[in-house]
């Protein structure tokens, strides 16, 4: 009775095994976010090695420098490309090649991984339409003016716009930090958008959609986009004081790990989205992104008790999760 009075468990067993569930949360989010890691670092080094082979120099620099002298040094011009420009370029280039396959059921290679089997099959166009007509909005008239103070608080830090790249590995740090920010603030303020106050007139338009699709990533109401969507994403940047290219690369990468969280389809290589997938589904689950803090607050706890548990793992394989972990057949009442 001492030892359950003092540790809130009954037996050493039992507090052993919630330690064991802890480190199980743990090693999942870390093997999801280093395998993100190691394979964009791969792809970046040889790409780096390769192109450095070619033109006997510093590729990356070299470039750096052309594209800021291509504007003369015009910051304004080169944060507005790099902060708003190219994360857009990304998000909608990756939500694209997503649509087609909501839209038309083709090619298959994509839409045998849906994992609501016999939803978005296809797509509502209307729907999808005003998803695509507010992700613009939130785009252009609360990302775009959010930019405006993030411009002059990396100015105050002075190394935003150097003509010095960071080292690749200062990169990987700063995505580190970024990323436990996001994880932080994205939780918080998620978890506070579903309070009934605030859900009703706020958060309800995003789970309008209980099997989402890509581009419903950022499918809010202007509020939660800022909340959300925005702050914990350029917080990191704007605590760190990180260089252009940095900010460009961290926010195009947050738009594409968003969009493949809500995109549907549980595909081959990339990071699970089930997690997310089953917040939709059941609304009250699974408020984060790592899943550390929904384990930490017990708001994962119905989720690890299904079978979209079992499937929150990177595929490695070409085989459909859904097919190689099928949900239980329903029983008849």
């Amino acid at each position: 009775f001492q030892m359950k009075r003092d540790s809130g468990y009954s037996t050493v067993a039992e507090q052993q095994k919630q330690e064991e569930k802890l480190w199980d949360a743990l090693k999942i989010s870390a093997y999801v976010f280093s395998t993100g890691l190691l394979t964009f670092t791969a792809l970046v080094n040889s790409v780096s090695w390769l192109m450095q082979d070619i033109t006997l120099g510093n590729f990356w620099q070299t470039t750096w420098l052309n594209f800021y002298n291509f504007f003369e040094g015009d910051e304004w011009t080169i944060f507005l490309f790099g902060a708003a420009l190219v994360p857009a370029l990304a998000f909608w280039g990756f939500n694209g090649i997503l649509m087609v396959a909501d839209i038309t059921g083709k090619p298959t290679f994509i839409t045998r991984y849906r994992i609501q089997l016999g939803k978005n099959d296809p797509v509502d166009t209307k729907k999808l339409c005003q998803a695509i007509y507010t992700a613009l909005g939130n785009q252009f008239f609360v990302s775009l003016p959010m930019l405006v103070p993030m411009f002059h608080v990396m100015k105050w830090w002075g190394n935003t716009f150097s003509k010095e790249l960071p080292t690749f590995q200062w990169f990987l740090v700063e995505l580190s930090i970024f990323t436990i920010i996001e994880e932080i603030l994205f939780y918080y303020t998620h978890r506070l958008v579903h309070h009934p106050v605030l859900y009703k007139h706020i958060h309800k338009k995003h789970h309008e959609w209980t099997a989402p699709i890509g581009v419903v990533s950022i499918y809010a109401h202007p509020v939660e986009h800022i909340l959300s969507n925005t702050l914990p994403v350029m917080t990191g940047p704007m605590v760190m004081g990180s260089h252009i290219v940095s900010i460009a690369a961290w926010f195009s990468l947050a738009l594409v790990t968003t969009s493949i969280s809500h995109c549907g389809y549980h595909l081959p290589f990339l990071p699970s989205p089930e997690f997310h997938d089953f917040h939709h589904l059941k609304f009250n689950q699974c408020y984060g992104v790592l899943g550390v803090l929904d384990y930490l607050h017990g708001t994962d706890k119905v989720f690890r008790q299904t079978k979209a548990f079992e499937r929150h793992k990177v595929l490695l394989g070409l085989t459909p999760l859904s097919e190689s972990i099928p949900d239980a057949p329903k029983t008849a009442e």
